[in-house]
């Protein structure tokens, strides 16, 4: 009995997300990666400028314009 890889056809991608795509182990070297790429130091930056966009975006798509006023710790 053959075993057949499945591979998504694209025109079925497109609610697909990256995440979807990866397990375990391709999530944990990615990591490794960007841990090597970026250094300990700077991810929390990161994040936190990515956290920020999310945010941004959110409140764009929802018809905030104005965004809230908040304290930098």
């Amino acid at each position: 009995m053959r075993r057949y890889l499945h591979i998504p056809k694209l025109n079925n991608m497109s609610n697909t997300t990256i995440a979807a795509l990866l397990g375990g182990p391709e999530m944990i070297i990615v990591a490794v990666a960007v841990l090597l790429l970026f250094g300990g130091k700077k991810i929390p930056e990161l994040m936190k400028g990515l956290g920020k966009g999310m945010k941004e975006f959110k409140n764009g798509q929802e018809g905030t314009d104005e965004p809230k006023i908040q304290k930098e710790v």
